[in-house]
């Protein structure tokens, strides 16, 4: 898998120059761990995927992975949420499970399918969402769960599913805060991506969703960020089943995107899914491959 920056000009200044000059294979990158941070995988206790990483006011950052159960039988057993976290890059401190499939009332009855998750963060609450089937016939009836907690990493609780949102592959939900406070959702899979405002109480929908257009390819694993007044959506792909990362810009959080090219080239494994995040100065990006297990359903998060 190679970090592929040859197409820099929607990422200007200074992150341009380093997302330039931090292009490797990660072949090279197994093999040594540069200063200053972890090898790759970060995580090697259990397996983990999809990592949503976050800032938050107690100076750590802190990523929300999905878990592959081992042993696999297929993406179905998929059924529980860990937290890590860091404030070195370095020391990573698991800070244990804190959602269940059987802890959501609304859920499927026979449980697993939980997918790709995010969190976000509002007047002294933790809002933990989750892409979870209502009913047996699991492809058609997703929906966006919430549980909210007043600590980043602990005493979750399922309050509800947002009203409006969900059905047949909607899934991979992101949410972005703006600097202004107000809270956008984005999500969805097989090739539809949606967007929408969302209300104060980070539930409700503040509108109507709207279809993310301007994409070129889009498979799932929609992520949004902000830098320097520019608006950042990136995505997996449909690459020969071995997914890259594309991305669009905006200079509002609801578009229109504008489609800017592939960044991450695959890697080992054949799903991606990853966020950016900048942490003490320097800008990551968090992803996962299959480098520990050799196996796509078993899967290892990473960081660059």
């Amino acid at each position: 898998m190679i970090l592929r920056y040859s197409n820099p000009k929607g990422l200007s200044g200074a992150l341009a120059k380093r997302l330039s000059l931090a292009a490797f294979s990660i072949g090279a990158l197994l093999a040594t761990s540069p200063a200053g941070r972890a090898g790759n995988p970060f995580i090697t206790s259990i397996y983990t995927a999809d990592p949503s990483a976050h800032v938050w006011s107690d100076g750590r950052l802190y990523v929300y992975p999905s878990r592959d159960i081992d042993p696999p039988r297929g993406c179905d057993l998929m059924d529980r949420y860990h937290v890590f976290s860091t404030d070195d890059m370095v020391n990573w401190r698991d800070e244990g499970e804190i959602l269940q499939a059987n802890q959501v009332p609304w859920g499927r009855p026979q449980g697993g399918f939980m997918w790709a998750p995010d969190c976000a963060f509002k007047d002294g609450k933790y809002y933990f969402y989750f892409p979870h089937p209502s009913g047996a016939n699991w492809n058609n009836t997703w929906k966006i769960g919430v549980a909210t907690s007043t600590k980043p990493a602990q005493g979750f609780t399922n309050v509800s599913y947002i009203p409006g949102v969900g059905g047949s592959s909607m899934i991979d939900p992101a949410v972005f805060m703006d600097t202004d406070g107000q809270a956008y959702l984005y999500f969805g899979g097989g090739s539809k991506c949606a967007q929408a405002k969302l209300k104060p109480n980070m539930i409700d929908l503040d509108g109507e969703v709207q279809p993310v257009t301007g994409l070129a390819d889009f498979h799932e694993a929609t992520w949004v960020f902000k830098r320097n007044a520019v608006y950042y959506l990136t995505y997996a792909d449909n690459f020969r089943r071995h997914n890259r990362m594309r991305y669009a810009t905006s200079s509002t959080p609801l578009g229109p995107w504008t489609y800017k090219g592939v960044y991450l080239d695959p890697t080992d494994c054949d799903t991606t899914h990853g966020s950016v995040v900048e942490y003490k100065g320097q800008w990551y990006q968090f992803y996962h491959n299959c480098s520990i297990s050799h196996r796509g359903n078993l899967r290892s998060m990473c960081v660059d």
